[in-house]
């Protein structure tokens, strides 16, 4: 019952969309439009070995159908696409192109990790006429427009190759930290600082970061995955213990200038190393009839949905920390205890990733996102519960960085995969962009920040977990448009 369902929804899921995407389609598409539905016409009228024959022919006169189109036993998820020619080394240099990815994700979510502790204390400083909604905004801009901009990178990058769009990113990186220094004082010039210029150098790394490891890596993605995240993981862990020394020993002036300083430093030589194996005009491409894959097209949907989530909690742990009566160092290190157990999800998803794989490791990853939301966070009311849950949903929250996207590359397959998950992240924009300013308003709204209890905080808890189901919701349909087995290996 399962099979027929998802084969109905997948033959009405790509007419849909031929329909609304015609006037892009090349003559060869129009072609294999019509012999298929020729096919459906007079399939009942002739032998099933020649409509086996017919199908076959379909899809070999369409290079872009995706691999969920195909037939099913053809379809596995974990194959790589059917275009490449030479198989990826899994290895050699691919490894000394990993360790840049990791030093541009470290600085990349450096600033990510350290977000609420410099929100509040440009609250506490430069910006107390402020709502908290507003300073979150700000943050929020810099972290969508990281992934906003993806698409527009992969274009990019064709044009002047990832080395030179990596350089390029860092330098914007360090520049708008500096620049963030002598803006601390005025909202309009933090929107331009921390959210623009923050937003594209960053797009321009962890694009770079997202798509390279396709090219080097196939068996061993999900790891190479999880160590290039596992950069971002430290670089939050750690910059977040640093910038709350910072802030309290310099002020947020300095420590902007010293998050920039450090960047240049020990992100620029890297970038020089970057290799590409496959040339940018080949690698990087964007496919739309990805969207004609069933399985795409839900991962794409939980991915849109599912970042609403992911952000809250390193971003409003601090208030609610500040609102149960403890430090500033409290806070800190409630903080970096999540971001440490992100980064540990973020290593060891990449191994589960390749052992398990990439689509089952990814629901379980949702499924505990929201649990521990529902269940822990909405209770956290002792120090004791708020470690807890930054243990259990920080390996969870990790682990979304890692699943989706080697989820999404194993599925285009290394000729179309950065593309894909490049047209994924960009998806990731609007819950990045508006889903911590709603939380914040909801916190503003129930006055949760003058309060000494975390029930006032319950409905902005209960709204990012919501949205966690809703993920998870769209990550089953995306697995069993595969398989319905449960226990095999996607």
């Amino acid at each position: 019952m399962t099979d027929q369902f998802f084969g109905l929804f997948n033959r009405f899921h790509a007419s849909a969309l031929h329909v609304l995407t015609t006037p892009l389609i090349d003559i060869e598409l129009y072609m294999s439009s019509a012999l298929g539905l020729a096919v459906n016409k007079i399939w009942c009228f002739i032998p099933k070995t020649s409509i086996l024959c017919l199908d076959f022919l379909v899809v070999r006169m369409s290079p872009s159908i995706a691999l969920s189109d195909r037939p099913r036993e053809d379809a596995h998820i974990e194959q790589p696409d059917v275009d490449d020619v030479e198989p990826n080394p899994d290895g050699g240099y691919g490894w000394v192109v990993i360790v840049v990815c990791f030093i541009h994700t470290f600085w990349q979510n450096a600033w990510t990790g350290s977000w609420g502790i410099l929100q509040v204390a440009l609250l506490k400083t430069t910006l107390r006429g402020s709502s908290s909604s507003t300073v979150s905004f700000i943050g929020a801009l810099g972290i969508a427009l990281s992934c906003a901009l993806g698409i527009f990178t992969i274009r990019f990058a064709r044009i002047i190759g990832a080395r030179w769009t990596s350089l390029i990113g860092i330098l914007l990186y360090s520049i708008s930290n500096i620049v963030s220094a002598w803006a601390v004082s005025n909202v309009g010039a933090l929107f331009i600082a921390c959210g623009f210029m923050y937003g594209l150098g960053a797009c321009l790394m962890y694009t770079m970061s997202n798509s390279l490891p396709i090219q080097w890596f196939s068996t061993k993605l999900g790891t190479a995955n999880g160590i290039v995240k596992l950069g971002g993981g430290i670089g939050a862990t750690v910059m977040a213990i640093v910038t709350s020394v910072l802030t309290d020993k310099l002020g947020i002036v300095w420590t902007f200038r010293i998050f920039g300083l450090l960047s240049l430093v020990t992100g620029v030589p890297p970038a020089f190393f970057i290799r590409e194996r496959v040339s940018s005009q080949r690698s990087f491409e964007i496919d739309w009839s990805l969207f004609k894959n069933v399985a795409f097209s839900f991962l794409f949907a939980s991915g849109v949905v599912g970042v609403f989530s992911i952000y809250a909690p390193p971003f409003f742990l601090p208030a609610v920390t500040a609102s149960l009566g403890f430090s500033d160092w409290v806070s800190a290190g409630v903080v970096a205890c999540f971001n440490a157990c992100m980064a540990i999800g973020r290593l060891t998803s990449g191994f589960a990733c390749d052992r398990f794989g990439s689509m089952n490791v990814l629901l379980l990853t949702m499924a505990v996102n929201a649990v521990t939301m529902f269940a822990i966070w909405s209770f956290a009311s002792t120090l004791a519960v708020l470690i807890v849950f930054s243990v259990i949903n920080g390996l969870a929250n990790g682990s979304f960085f890692v699943a989706l996207p080697t989820a999404v590359g194993r599925l285009a397959g290394e000729r179309r995969g950065a593309g894909a998950v490049s047209i994924a992240l960009t998806g990731w924009a609007p819950g990045l962009l508006v889903g911590n300013p709603i939380a914040g308003f909801l916190i503003d709204a129930t006055g949760a920040s003058s309060s000494h209890s975390i029930v006032p905080y319950r409905p902005a808890i209960f709204y990012v977990a919501g949205t966690a189901v809703l993920s998870l919701t769209f990550v089953v349909a995306a697995r069993l448009s595969v398989d319905g087995r449960v226990a095999r290996k996607l």
